[in-house]
C-alpha cells in the first residue's frame, strides 16, 4: 500500500478517485508525532506546512494544488519530487481576471459605492479624467464606462492560465500580446525582455507569473511609468511581483488603475493606503477559490497517485520555477 497524506478535515467525497492501492493518511494541522507518508497532497498555501513536513517520514512526492510553489520550494529538500497545480486553476483564475477587468472598465466599484449611499449619480459621477469626456458624444451623453472591445491586453506570464485568460478575452474582440520568460515564436509569445517595449501599447496589463527572484518587483516605478495614462493593471499573480509603494503613488496621482487579487503585504492590514487608493479594486486572494476547483484538484491528485504507483512519469514536476 502507498500512503497518501491529506489534511485531517478533507471531505471523504474528494478521495473517491484514489486507487485501491492508496492508503489515506489524515494529517493533523499540528501533528504531535511522526507519521509515515509516501505522497503528500497539499491543497492550499499553509503557513504551517514546513512544520508539518518535519513530522512526516518517507515522503517521496509533494503535490501542491497551487499553481505557485514559492511557499514550498525554499524549505523542501531537493531529493523530494515537487509537483505543482498547473492547469487546475485555469478556469477560476481566468474568470476572475475577466470579471475584474470588466468590473474596472465598467466602473462597477464606483457605482456600488453610490448604491450603498443610496445615490443615483450617473451624470458627473466619474471625475478621474480617464474617460473620453471630450469626444464626439459631447452634447449627447456623458461617457460613464468603457468597452473591453478593441482593447489591447498584455498578458505577462503566458502559461496555461494565460492561455485560458486569452480564450475568455478573445470573444470581446481584443488584441492579445503574450509575454513569457522565454520567447516561443511558434505560439507568438515574446520574451520578458520585451516587456518595456510593449507596456506603452497596452490598455490592460495582466500579471500571472509565479513569484521568483526574477519576478520579484517585476512591475516597479519604471514599468508603471511606461504604461498608458489610465491603463489597468490586473495582478492575479503574487503581491510582491508589483512594488507596492510605486503602485500606491501612481494610483494616488491618477496615472493608472488597478484590480488586485493579491497584495504586498498580504493580508492587507487595516489603514494601508491601497485600501483607499483611487481606482483600485481589491479582492482578498479569492481568484482560485471556487467549489469546482477542489474537485478538479483532487481528480488531478488521484491521477498523479495512480501514475506514481504505476511507475509512470508524473505531471507538473517542478524542475525550474519559470513562467
Amino acid at each position: 500500500m502507498m500512503r497518501v497524506g491529506v489534511d485531517e478535515n478533507l471531505a471523504p467525497e474528494l478521495l473517491v478517485d484514489l486507487p485501491p492501492e492508496a492508503q489515506v493518511v489524515r494529517i493533523p494541522r499540528r501533528p504531535s508525532e511522526v507519521m509515515d507518508v509516501d505522497f503528500w497532497i497539499l491543497v492550499f498555501a499553509r503557513r504551517d506546512a514546513k512544520d508539518t513536513f518535519e513530522q512526516l517520514r518517507g515522503v517521496k512526492v509533494v503535490q501542491s494544488m497551487m499553481a505557485g510553489v514559492d511557499w514550498i520550494s525554499p524549505w523542501l529538500p531537493k531529493d523530494i519530487v515537487l509537483c505543482d497545480g498547473r492547469g487546475i486553476h485555469d478556469v477560476s483564475a481566468s474568470e476572475w481576471v475577466l470579471t475584474a477587468t470588466l468590473a474596472a472598465l465598467k466602473r462597477f466599484p464606483r457605482y456600488r459605492d453610490l448604491q450603498l449611499r443610496h445615490e443615483w449619480k450617473g451624470q458627473a459621477s466619474v471625475t478621474d479624467g480617464f474617460l473620453n469626456e471630450g469626444g464626439a458624444q459631447v452634447g449627447q451623453y456623458q461617457v460613464l464606462g468603457e468597452d473591453l472591445a478593441g482593447k489591447t491586453i498584455l498578458i505577462v506570464g503566458y502559461g496555461s492560465i494565460g492561455a485560458a485568460i486569452e480564450a475568455r478575452m478573445n470573444p470581446f474582440g481584443v488584441t492579445i500580446i503574450r509575454i513569457a520568460r522565454s520567447a516561443r515564436p511558434e505560439d507568438d509569445v515574446v520574451a520578458i525582455e520585451e516587456l518595456h517595449r510593449h507596456l506603452p501599447n497596452a490598455d490592460v496589463v495582466v500579471l500571472i507569473v509565479p513569484l521568483t527572484q526574477a519576478t520579484l518587483g517585476l512591475i516597479g516605478a519604471a514599468e508603471i511609468g511606461l504604461m498608458k495614462r489610465g491603463a489597468l493593471l490586473v495582478n492575479a499573480a503574487r503581491g510582491p511581483v508589483v512594488v507596492t509603494e510605486a503602485l500606491v503613488e501612481a494610483l494616488q496621482e491618477h496615472r493608472i488603475r488597478a484590480a488586485l487579487d493579491v497584495t504586498d503585504p498580504e493580508p492587507l492590514p487595516p489603514g494601508h493606503p491601497l485600501w483607499s487608493a483611487p481606482n483600485c479594486l481589491i479582492t482578498p486572494h479569492v481568484g482560485g477559490s471556487t467549489p469546482e476547483f477542489i474537485h478538479r484538484a483532487f481528480r488531478f491528485g488521484a491521477e498523479q497517485v495512480r501514475r506514481f504507483i504505476a511507475g509512470k512519469k508524473l505531471e507538473n514536476v517542478v524542475t525550474d520555477v519559470g513562467y
